[in-house]
């Protein structure tokens, strides 16, 4: 396959550190963003020549608008774009909701723009890391489920609108990271048999490693199925490793 150039967000750990890796690993080339240094300059350590990285808060629309100059003034062109970073917090029921809190999680679900011209050049592929949330709902989730939710409308809306493009959202399941620790810790702001469940999953081992998701959507930015285009991908835990065959399509 050739070496292509690929963006992703959220870099620094989890999902986004799973997803720089396979693609390093199979010798493409990133460009990788996260609001911490270290973990971005290891990765460009370890990879010589094949990483270059934006440290800065998403919600920046210059960091957006400098990691596509990255991306052509370092790699000579953009093949595809991971939009995985994203924050979970408030968690908390609508009635007592904090509007500027919200407005911030929305700033932070949604960046896009500055990398249109350069995939629409490659014909390539924009994987959006969403959630279950997404289609679901739980108490004191109104502002992460709905944010997730409408990023799907728009995965959708990036569909028909740029038929160049691939555009998918991927809900990942339950991953091992930082954000199920935070709902662990929600307290009583979660309904008791939501907490209890996403408690007893941790429990039992039964949260996925990154790298599980993780590896399928690097897989699928570089070799995008243009017939999935505008769909939500949802994770299921089958046995079969090949590429799409762990996912449900909605």
């Amino acid at each position: 396959m050739t070496s292509k150039v690929i963006i992703i967000t959220g870099a620094s750990r989890g999902i986004g550190l799973a997803v720089a890796k396979w693609l390093l690993n199979a010798s493409h080339r990133v460009v990788v963003t996260a609001r911490t240094r270290d973990a971005l300059e290891s990765l460009k350590a370890t990879y010589p020549g094949r990483v270059e990285y934006v440290v800065g808060d998403i919600t920046d629309p210059e960091i957006a608008k400098q990691l596509t100059n990255v991306a052509v003034e370092s790699f000579g062109q953009l093949d595809g774009l991971v939009v995985n970073h994203g924050a979970l917090a408030p968690i908390a029921r609508v009635g007592n909701a904090d509007v500027d809190e919200w407005k911030r999680l929305y700033d932070i679900n949604f960046s896009l723009k500055e990398a249109l011209p350069e995939l629409r050049k490659s014909k390539g592929c924009v994987a959006w890391v969403s959630s279950g949330a997404a289609m679901s709902c739980y108490t004191a989730w109104g502002a992460y489920g709905s944010s997730k939710a409408a990023l799907h409308s728009l995965t959708g809306h990036v569909a028909v609108e740029e038929p160049d493009v691939t555009s998918v959202s991927f809900s990942p399941g339950r991953v091992d990271t930082d954000m199920q620790r935070l709902i662990r810790e929600a307290g009583n702001e979660m309904k008791p048999s939501d907490l209890q469940d996403f408690k007893e999953v941790f429990e039992r081992g039964d949260l996925l490693k990154p790298e599980v998701p993780g590896h399928t959507i690097a897989r699928f930015v570089v070799n995008p199925q243009r017939d999935l285009t505008g769909k939500f991908l949802k994770w299921v835990h089958t046995p079969i490793p090949s590429q799409l065959d762990n996912v449900h399509v909605y």
